[in-house]
């Protein structure tokens, strides 16, 4: 989750991810759709990120756990 730079508003950040653009796309769609806020995915840098605005980390969890998607930190 993260604060800084961000306008006071609070973004639940997802990392570590796969650079495959499809994939990437695909899961920021579903957890948008899921969670009912905005959000957004990038492939710059060395790994993936999502981005979901609002603090939705207990909800990621139980779609990445529903997913099979193996996570850490939240």
């Amino acid at each position: 989750m993260e604060k800084n730079a961000r306008g006071g508003k609070v973004v639940t950040v997802v990392d570590g991810l796969p650079k495959i653009e499809a994939y990437l796309k695909e899961l920021s769609k579903e957890l948008k759709t899921k969670c009912g806020v905005g959000g957004t995915y990038s492939v710059s840098g060395k790994e993936g990120l999502i981005e979901i605005q609002g603090d939705k980390r207990e909800q990621i969890k139980k779609i990445f756990e529903q997913k099979g998607i193996k996570y850490k930190g939240m």
